[in-house]
C-alpha cells in the first residue's frame, strides 16, 4: 500500500508529499514502487504543481523545476493515499501516473472544471467507502444497492403533479437509448410548459445546470404570434445560450434527422388548412424524448418533430432530473431505458467475466483500452461477455481494460466502485467525464500499454464496438511491422469542420491548418509500442500537442515524430467500420449490447462474420 512520507523544503513554506507504493500489500502492481511529489506552498491559497524528477530534495536545481500549473486546492486531494483493496490500487494505476495533465490542459474544453468536480466526486466516494468499510455488508444492502440504478421509473397517480409542476429524479443519469413519455392535456390560458432536463448542482451553484430547455409557445412570444417551439440549455458560468427554433429555415441534422420538422408551421394550401403544430389546447399529446449519439429527439403522438444536438460540457449522463412546468395538466411521465448496474447476486458466470491481474511489466501481444463512461454499465458487461472471451484475452496474450471517469452522481460512482472490485478491469481517471477530454484517455491508454505492461500494440477502441480480436492480432501478425504502425481506417485527406453547429467543429485558433494529417478512425485503431511509448514520454514532458478530437491528435502526434525521424507506416484497414456494421468487419461501430451479444453468439455457433440488424 502507498504511504506518504513528507519533509520541509524552503524554510516551512513546502511541503514535500512522497507517493510510494508498500510491497506489504498484494497489490498487481506492486513488484516495482512508484514515486510522485507534489509541492504545496502553505502561504499561497492554491495549489502549483511540479513535475520533478525522482531526486533528492537537497540537490533539486531550479531547471528542474520547470513545469508549474495553478489550480484550485481542491484539485490535490485527488492524489492523497487512501487504504485500498488489490483491486482499487491497480484501477489506479494511470490515475497516478497522470497527477501532471492540468499542466496541459490547453485546447480541451472544460479540462480544469472537470478536475475541480472530480476532486468533490472523489472525496464523496471516499467517505462513502470509508463508512462502507466500517460495516459489514449483508445481504439485504446488497439488494438493496442492486435497486440505485433502475431501469424504468414512472409516475402515473395524478395526486403527484401538482400545479406547481412535476419533478422526477434520474438517479443515474441517461445515456444513449434512454427516453422520456410525458403524457399530457395542455390547458389553462395559454397551454404554454417546459421540459428541463437539469444536471446535477454542485456547492459554488446552487443552481444547477439545464442540459436541453424544452419550451412548448402555444400563443407565441415577443418574436412571433404563432405557436413556436423553444430550445436552449443554460449554465450559471454561461447563462442562457443560443436558442434554437421550430418553425425553422435552419437546415441542421442531429443523427440524421431535421433539428426541426418541415411539417412543423406548414398548411394545405388547397383546403386551407392552419399550419400544423404538434400540441393543441385542451388535446392530449405523447411526447417522447429520446437520447441519441448526437442530441436528443422529440416526437409527439409518433411524429419526429424537433432534435437539439449536445452541447459543450451538457452531456446526457449529467442529467439527474426531469422538471416539468407551465400549463399542462400531466397524466403520466415515464423514464426508460436508464443505466442499471447488473445484480452480482444473479451472475451465474460471474468467476469468467473477472480479469486475472497483471503484474507489472508483463509482455503482451496487444494491449486494448476501451473508451466508457461512468453509467454505461450494460456496454461494459456485453463487452466482457463477448469479444473479451476470445481465448487470447482469457489466456493473457491480449489484455483489456476500461477507461473511465468519474461521474457527479454519488450513485453512479458507488456503482463504478463496485465493478472495479468485482471486475478488475476499470482505469479509473482523475477528471469527470466530458466528451471533449477523451484525449486525455488516449494518453492514459498509451501510458498503461507501455508502463504498466509492456505490449508489442496498443489499441484504443469504444464500448460500443465489436473488436474481432483474433483478426486484429493476424493482420498486425502478418504486417510484421514493429515500429511506428498506424493500423486502422485511415483518413488521409480530412479537413478540419468550420461550421460552428458541427459536433466536430474546430476553430482555425484551435487547428489553423487546412487539412489534417493521416490519422485513424476511433472505433478501433492499433499503434506500436514505440509510438504509444512516444505519447507518454511527450505528454510528461510537456510537448504533446493537445487537440480535443483524440483519433486526429494522434494523427497529429503521429506527423510530428515522423517530422523527428520516426519512420512511419500508415496501414488502412477498411473493415473497420466507423459508422455501424458490415458483413466481414474487423471493428463494428455503434452496437448495442444485445446487437453484441448477437454478433458473438453467431461467431461461436455459426462461425460467421455476419451482421444483426
Amino acid at each position: 500500500m502507498k504511504k506518504w512520507l513528507g519533509g520541509v523544503l524552503m524554510g516551512s513554506f513546502i511541503v514535500i508529499l512522497i507517493l510510494r507504493y508498500n510491497v506489504m500489500f498484494k497489490n498487481p502492481f506492486s513488484n516495482n514502487t512508484l514515486r510522485q511529489r507534489i509541492f504545496v506552498n502553505t502561504t499561497d491559497p492554491q495549489l502549483k504543481w511540479v513535475q520533478q524528477p525522482t531526486v533528492s530534495p537537497a540537490i533539486q536545481s531550479p531547471e528542474a523545476v520547470n513545469q508549474v500549473v495553478v489550480a484550485d486546492e481542491l484539485v490535490s486531494g485527488l492524489f492523497l493515499d487512501r487504504n485500498f483493496s488489490s483491486e482499487g490500487q491497480s484501477s489506479l494505476f494511470t490515475w497516478n501516473e497522470m497527477k501532471h495533465m492540468v499542466n496541459y490542459s490547453k485546447g480541451l474544453p472544460n479540462a480544469l472544471e472537470a478536475v475541480r468536480e472530480a476532486r468533490i466526486a472523489w472525496d464523496n466516494l471516499m467517505d462513502i467507502v470509508a463508512k462502507k468499510q466500517q460495516i459489514e455488508v449483508n445481504e439485504s444492502s446488497v439488494d438493496h444497492k442492486g435497486k440505485q440504478c433502475p431501469h424504468f421509473l414512472s409516475k402515473m397517480d395524478t395526486k403527484d403533479f401538482g400545479d406547481k409542476g412535476y419533478k422526477l429524479r434520474i438517479p443515474c443519469g441517461l445515456i444513449q437509448g434512454s427516453a422520456i413519455t410525458i403524457i399530457g392535456i395542455p390547458n389553462g390560458l395559454s397551454g404554454s410548459f417546459r421540459i428541463d432536463l437539469t444536471g446535477e448542482s454542485v456547492p459554488e451553484e446552487p443552481n444547477p445546470p439545464i442540459v436541453l430547455h424544452y419550451n412548448v409557445r402555444l400563443q407565441g412570444d415577443k418574436v412571433t404570434e404563432d405557436p413556436v417551439i423553444v430550445q436552449n440549455t443554460w449554465t450559471a458560468a454561461q447563462d442562457w445560450g443560443e436558442e434554437e427554433r421550430c418553425p425553422s429555415r435552419n437546415n441542421k441534422k442531429v443523427d440524421d434527422l431535421k433539428q426541426c420538422s418541415e411539417k412543423v408551421g406548414k398548411g394545405d394550401n388547397r383546403t386551407r388548412s392552419k399550419p400544423y403544430f404538434p400540441f393543441k389546447l385542451g388535446y392530449l399529446s405523447v411526447m417522447t424524448l429520446r437520447v441519441g449519439e448526437e442530441g436528443f429527439h422529440m416526437t409527439v403522438d409518433g411524429k419526429q418533430i424537433t432534435s437539439f444536438a449536445y452541447r459543450e460540457g451538457l452531456e446526457p449522463w449529467l442529467v439527474n432530473e426531469v422538471r416539468i412546468f407551465g400549463d399542462i395538466n400531466l397524466t403520466s411521465v415515464l423514464a426508460s431505458g436508464l443505466p442499471t448496474s447488473e445484480d452480482l447476486e444473479h451472475i451465474d458466470d460471474l468467476d469468467a467475466l473477472r480479469t486475472v491481474p497483471l503484474p507489472l511489466h508483463r509482455p503482451l501481444d496487444l494491449f486494448i483500452g476501451v473508451f466508457s463512461t461512468a453509467n454505461n454499465f450494460k456496454r461494459r458487461m456485453a463487452v466482457r461477455r463477448t469479444w473479451m472471451q476470445y481465448p487470447a484475452v482469457k489466456s493473457g496474450t491480449v489484455a483489456v481494460r476500461f477507461f473511465v471517469g468519474l461521474h457527479k452522481n454519488q450513485i453512479v460512482n458507488e456503482e463504478l466502485w463496485s465493478e472495479i472490485k468485482t471486475n478488475g478491469d476499470i482505469q479509473l481517471m482523475p477528471f469527470v467525464d466530458y466528451y471533449g477530454l477523451i484525449t486525455w484517455k488516449t494518453i492514459a491508454i498509451c501510458i498503461f500499454g507501455t508502463e504498466a505492461v509492456s505490449a508489442k500494440y496498443v489499441m484504443k477502441t469504444d464500448d460500443d464496438a465489436f473488436v474481432r480480436v483474433d483478426e486484429v492480432l493476424g493482420t498486425i501478425s502478418k504486417e510484421n511491422v514493429k515500429h511506428g504502425l498506424l493500423y486502422g481506417l485511415i483518413n488521409y485527406d480530412a479537413q478540419p469542420h468550420r461550421n460552428a453547429d458541427s459536433k466536430w467543429y474546430i476553430s482555425p485558433e484551435e487547428y489553423p491548418e487546412k487539412t489534417y494529417p493521416p490519422w485513424a478512425h476511433g472505433p478501433g485503431y492499433v499503434v506500436s509500442n514505440d509510438i504509444a511509448k512516444a505519447v507518454y514520454t511527450k505528454h510528461k514532458e510537456g510537448s504533446l500537442r493537445m487537440f480535443k478530437l483524440e483519433d486526429v491528435a494522434m494523427g497529429i502526434w503521429i506527423a510530428e515524430m515522423k517530422k523527428e525521424g520516426f519512420k512511419v507506416y500508415y496501414k488502412d484497414e477498411k473493415r473497420v467500420y466507423n459508422e455501424g456494421c458490415n458483413d466481414g468487419f474487423v471493428v463494428a461501430h455503434y452496437q448495442s449490447p444485445g446487437e453484441m451479444l448477437c454478433l458473438w453468439q453467431k461467431l461461436q455457433a455459426e462461425g460467421v462474420v455476419k451482421c444483426c440488424n
